[in-house]
């Protein structure tokens, strides 16, 4: 065996490793927003993490990849690569075409996650399954071809490690879009301007669901170097702890002195926003600048909870708070700390305008889209769940099944179908 073909197959194993990993999230996510949300609706969680998995993957595989890693056309998105056919030598990897799919579409069902949760309670199952197509194929291809693929903000010189911008400032100002487009759950916003809370039905479950996602970010930033020799490995997942147990530690102070108790779910968003602020820098920053990141994410997690309550915009699981505004400040950060071209590191204003730029255009890109998205998609199937749907709960109207049972444990297929008529077969 040749040194070269010894490098390729720990590349390999490496990288598909680190993409299982990445598919587990899929799991934290699940976990997460069912738990935030009520039982009512904790299955039909689960069906839109399976449609992301299943509809999401098939999308990427026919359409996304080509347009976000084939060869450039004009800067603005891939011109080949669809269902893998073409000539993809000039992405020059170490692994081959296969296996950098295979991470790549781990991504981008992420993405479309962060989605999911910002809708929940309230979305048209028909409609999301079509947003799925469009945020997959189109969507978040396109914007990730300007970075990743060979793009023009690439070219400018935007640094993005593993996707705090092209994946969670992108994905979370989708998510705002769809929150407000689609409006409140029913009772969330009272007529005097007050708000009520639908308190979480299983913290327990939500917590399993962040420890999981935190242990599937160590493949999402590691695993963005696509190679299993790289020495910036252990940096890079010593900042991506730091930054997640600061942006934890930060709320936890915070709500403990600010309302006299520690609040679980505000911990558990800090400790998200803490991982999606260090995603962008993870190979750049050193480790005292990601504590500080993971701190200001927290923070920032926190007061754009507060805003969205005040804009009477709601968030069920804390998206856009956790995504958008932490994505935010990590690719900013990049700009400040970067130990080559940041601001603070002696490196002048260039990366920071062009890191200012790039969060713009994608901030951008991701809200008109997916508001046009849903737009066009509630001219042929109500993006919003009847306000009969939504009182008896998103489990039974969309799916025909509680998560939690007490009836007898048997009972007649006919009468299944007869009590659940969206499932009717025939």
């Amino acid at each position: 065996m040749t040194i070269h073909a010894l490098h390729s197959g720990l590349d390999t194993i490496w990288v598909v490793l680190t993409a299982a990993m990445i598919l587990l999230m899929e799991g934290g996510f699940a976990l997460l927003e069912a738990g935030f949300v009520r039982s009512k609706n904790s299955v039909n969680i689960i069906m839109k993490v399976f449609a992301d998995i299943t509809i999401g993957t098939l999308c990427y595989f026919l359409l996304g990849f080509g347009l976000m890693f084939g060869s450039d056309l004009f800067g603005i998105a891939g011109s080949n690569g669809f269902m893998l056919n073409g000539d993809l030598s000039h992405l020059k990897l170490s692994i081959s075409t296969d296996t950098f799919w295979l991470f790549q579409g781990a991504f981008v069902i992420a993405v479309i996650s962060i989605v999911s949760g910002a809708v929940a309670e309230r979305v048209n199952f028909r409609a999301y399954l079509l947003y799925v197509v469009l945020m997959t194929a189109l969507i978040y291809p396109i914007a990730g071809h300007w970075v990743w693929g060979g793009g023009w903000l690439g070219k400018l010189g935007f640094q993005d490690f593993a996707g705090s911008a092209v994946i969670h400032a992108l994905g979370g100002f989708s998510a705002l879009a769809a929150a407000i487009l689609i409006g409140p759950r029913k009772g969330k916003f009272m007529p005097n301007n007050t708000s009520s809370i639908a308190l979480p039905s299983n913290l327990p479950l939500a917590s399993v669901g962040a420890f999981l996602l935190w242990f599937g970010w160590f493949g999402f930033n590691a695993g963005s170097t696509l190679t299993a020799t790289d020495v910036r490995i252990g940096h890079i997942a010593i900042v991506t702890m730091l930054s997640a147990a600061a942006g934890g530690a930060a709320t936890l102070i915070y709500t403990l002195f600010r309302y006299g108790r520690s609040d679980a779910p505000s911990v558990i968003n800090g400790s998200l926003a803490g991982l999606v602020g260090i995603t962008a820098g993870c190979a750049f920053v050193s480790d005292r600048a990601a504590i500080l990141i993971g701190i200001v994410s927290g923070l920032f997690m926190m007061a754009a909870t507060n805003w969205l309550e005040a804009k009477r915009i709601d968030d069920p699981v804390g998206a856009f708070p956790v995504h958008a505004v932490s994505g935010i400040w990590g690719t900013i950060a990049v700009g400040l700390f970067a130990s080559d071209g940041g601001l603070l590191t002696g490196g002048g204003w260039h990366l920071l305008g062009i890191q200012l730029l790039g969060l713009t255009v994608l901030c951008i890109w991701g809200f008109v889209l997916t508001w046009f998205a849903l737009k066009l998609i509630n001219k042929w199937v109500p993006i919003r769940s009847t306000d009969e749907e939504e009182e008896v709960g998103l489990d039974v109207s969309y799916h025909g099944i509680m998560a939690i049972h007490t009836s007898p444990e048997f009972i007649n297929v006919d009468d299944y179908f007869i009590e659940n008529p969206r499932e009717n077969p025939n």
